[in-house]
């Protein structure tokens, strides 16, 4: 499991709140609630402040503005009805694991949001890179059914984790 998550910090912020402990039990926990062995998956997360992210945000989305979390899969995994569960990652090995795709958080969107939302910022954090690693999962929330998915399982992985609903 040591090589789960693969952290990339463009901002020393993210150093010192400890991304790459919070990212690697968001992920383990993740993996774990839909049955995926750990030692045969990575993700890539990018710990980066709004103006990289807002970067981007327009190259990748057309937005030039911040976001909290963006990822992007490896592959195409999304059902294409709604309500379908997403297709299961081909298996990777322990020696060569295959990777699910990458994570990009916004240090200070994640800081502002987590202060209106009056919740600490770890929890916040674990919560939008569970988000994103669903996203490289598949997962996605564009109609009714998978968005009900998609939160029902965020809410579940944090439950595991101790953390309460964020809805």
């Amino acid at each position: 499991m040591e090589n789960l998550v693969d952290c990339v910090l463009e901002d020393d912020r993210w150093q010192a709140f400890g991304l790459e402990v919070i990212a690697s039990r968001a992920a383990s926990a993740t993996l774990t609630a839909l049955d995926l062995p750990l030692d045969q998956y990575t993700i890539c997360v990018m710990g980066c402040d709004d103006t990289r992210i807002a970067t981007l945000n327009a190259e990748f989305r057309g937005k030039p503005t911040p976001t909290n979390v963006l990822s992007w899969p490896a592959e195409d995994l999304a059902p294409e009805d709604d309500g379908d569960e997403p297709y299961i990652p081909g298996e990777g090995d322990p020696a060569d694991p295959l990777s699910l795709g990458d994570i990009a958080l916004a240090y200070e969107t994640c800081e502002r949001e987590s202060l209106e939302t009056e919740k600490p910022m770890a929890d916040h954090v674990t919560h939008l890179v569970i988000h994103g690693l669903l996203h490289c999962l598949g997962y996605d929330h564009l109609r009714d059914g998978d968005a009900a998915r998609m939160e029902g399982l965020e809410v579940q992985i944090l439950a595991s984790l101790g953390l309460p609903d964020p809805y």
